[in-house]
């Protein structure tokens, strides 16, 4: 998609501060209406009349993990493509149509979705949701915008293979998840990229593009009436089914092993990675604040505190949750000097091994409760967080209510929960991926 955002931003910066104003209203969860249109399409809905402004965001589940054997990237290339010429309109006039109403489009894909995001004035709103219905139900795949893109894709390929974080991600994935669709690169290879012919986008996007599996939100100057309206007109021509793949249920390989990557760069890139918790597992949110605590709260963090202020040895470490579809993950990484990776990983890995056995002390355990409910507002604070937020808790099936309840759901989690579950999170296993120099360096602590 070519930016128009700046077009977009320079008419509409104002109206963005009074959204974020209004999402920070403590009554604003309480108005998220669940709309059906005629047709049967669903979209949650929050309004907001005194902003001239409509964003809408939704997803597809499917995602890279429905690109066919051989062809990863398939799924990346033709989310590319939706922009890039749709009914009548080829892919320069598609792009000046979006430019001149200061519309913007953009689509991107995970391992488990293929997601949309439109943002426009109230006054466009028209155009927008046709360019829209015209990106999902006409998309053009006309061959020039197909060898555009697929250029475009194999030139950022070839960067990934001298940068030590793509190696690194890859290089974890591939071992943890040999042989599942998640272990294949979403954006490609440089092998799979180039075989990767029109019939396979339009068969990709005609499998995949259909109301079964479609999430919504929309947030801003609409009614209840006018989105059941848009929902039908935009999304109604779609096929009533998907035609996804089956992916089987998985859990990271591996683990106890690592793999080491030599590339001549003055940092290495550490990433490490286990089994997680589920998203819908009643200790993912102890889990949530085990994390926290140990490597998701930045500054406070027990990661931050070893690697970076004890020792010097990173600028930033990071420990996450990851919850997909049809896996869990932990995650761990930092980039340290190159000399300096067998301590940077042995100071990683010991400070998960302590966690996992000693659990949290009471004062982390307030701080990180109440950090992550004082902080939550802060994902609600522009209309397009909103619109992201509710596409997300519609994907994880949280409930409408969720937003109400979260923090209640926090407080009810003890510290003998986080005790337990951070035994739980942390004591199973991981996967080691180190690219850079100096990697013949073990760490004393490393352990399966």
């Amino acid at each position: 998609m070519r930016a128009v955002i700046n077009a977009f931003l320079s008419r509409a910066a104002c109206a963005f501060v009074a959204v974020a104003m209004f999402a920070l209203s403590p009554a604003f969860a309480t108005i998220i209406e669940r709309v059906i249109s005629p047709g049967g399409i669903e979209a949650w809905l929050v309004r907001e009349p005194s902003i001239p402004l409509i964003a809408v965001d939704f997803a597809f589940r499917g995602g890279g993990s429905q690109d066919p054997a051989g062809k990863a990237g398939v799924a990346s290339l033709t989310a590319s493509l939706l922009d890039e010429g749709a009914g009548d309109l080829d892919a320069k006039t598609f792009q000046q149509r979006l430019e001149e109403k200061a519309i913007d489009l953009g689509f991107s894909v995970t391992r488990d979705y293929v997601s949309g995001s439109l943002k426009t004035l109230t006054e466009n709103k028209n155009d927008a949701f046709e360019l829209l219905r015209l990106a999902l139900a006409s998309p053009r795949f006309d061959a020039e915008a197909i060898e555009r893109a697929r250029n475009q894709t194999l030139a950022s390929l070839r960067r990934q293979t001298t940068s030590p974080n793509d190696i690194a991600s890859l290089r974890w994935w591939a071992t943890a998840f040999a042989g599942h669709p998640y272990g294949q690169p979403t954006r490609g290879t440089l092998e799979s990229v180039p075989v990767i012919s029109a019939d396979d986008i339009k068969n990709y996007a005609r499998r995949v593009f259909a109301r079964d599996t479609l999430t919504i939100a929309i947030v801003g100057n609409i009614d209840a009436a006018e989105a059941s309206a848009m929902l039908d007109r935009v999304f109604g021509a779609l096929p009533a089914k998907a035609e996804l793949a089956p992916v089987a249920p998985a859990s990271p390989q591996g683990l106890g092993q690592r793999v080491d990557v030599d590339l001549d760069v003055p940092q290495s890139v550490v990433m490490v990675g286990g089994a997680g918790i589920a998203r819908k597992d009643p200790d993912f949110m102890a889990a949530y604040i085990v994390n926290h605590i140990l490597g998701g709260g930045s500054f406070s963090s027990r990661l931050y505190r070893e690697v970076r202020e004890v020792r010097g040895l990173a600028y930033s470490v990071y420990s996450a949750l990851v919850p997909l579809d049809h896996a869990a993950l932990f995650m761990s990484g930092t980039a340290t000097r190159a000399d300096r990776t067998g301590q940077t990983l042995e100071v990683l890995i010991n400070e998960i091994e302590r966690l996992a056995v000693s659990g949290a002390t009471e004062n982390e355990f307030a701080k990180a409760k109440s950090y992550l409910k004082g902080s939550y507002a802060l994902r609600f604070d522009t209309s397009t967080k909103i619109a992201s937020q509710l596409v997300a808790i519609q994907l994880d099936d949280l409930g409408i209510d969720y937003i109400d309840k979260r923090n209640s759901l926090i407080d009810a989690v003890t510290l003998a929960d986080v005790q337990r579950v951070a035994k739980r999170l942390l004591s199973g296993g991981l996967l080691v991926t180190v690219v850079g120099r100096g990697q013949a360096v073990t760490p004393k602590g490393e352990r399966g």
